[in-house]
């Protein structure tokens, strides 16, 4: 880290042998502010390692669930694939505007498969060698009912798991 006010950027260190300590970097996404500050710093940690990075969106059914007259499914998944399409054109142009290889794929959660379930068999199936993933920080009550993918992640991961916190956006947009 450089100790300059003006120079906030993270420097990463290439360790092992003058190859890459990391390789193959998953990173989840799923459009929210707290998944883009994830997608920045795994970019900036897979440019500075020569690292090929692996954006990684799961379509969601849990809402999908519902059982009520009129309600359609289709409409909400299909938004969601939308999404995940515009993402990709976006983290795209993003990772071959800073020399970055990668392609970002898709899951799709279900009953048997949820969304931590996917992203550890994504993540073991691209053969990365570091996941990382935005934390909302939630506490208490909030956590308990809402559950944290993240959390999940870490406890059954075989893999180092990078976590960037929601609140890390907070203060660098401040320092701005």
């Amino acid at each position: 880290m450089s100790g300059t006010a003006d120079n906030n950027r993270r420097e990463f260190v290439n360790h092992s042998n003058g190859g890459s300590m990391y390789t193959r970097i998953l990173v989840a996404v799923d459009g929210s502010d707290t998944s883009r500050r994830a997608f920045d710093a795994a970019l900036e940690l897979a440019k500075a390692m020569g690292s090929a990075l692996l954006p990684y969106y799961v379509v969601e059914n849990a809402p999908m669930y519902f059982d009520a007259p009129g309600y359609d499914p289709s409409i909400l998944r299909n938004q969601m694939i939308a999404q995940g399409n515009e993402l990709a054109a976006e983290f795209d142009k993003l990772m071959a505007a800073q020399g970055v290889t990668g392609e970002m794929t898709t899951g799709e959660a279900s009953s048997l498969e949820d969304v931590p379930t996917l992203v550890l068999n994504a993540a073991h199936a691209a053969g990365a060698d570091l996941i990382v993933m935005g934390t909302h920080g939630r506490r208490g009550f909030q956590r308990l009912i809402l559950g944290s993918v993240a959390e999940r992640c870490v406890r059954q991961s075989t893999l180092p798991v990078l976590l960037i916190p929601s609140a890390a956006g907070a203060q660098a947009d401040a320092q701005s």
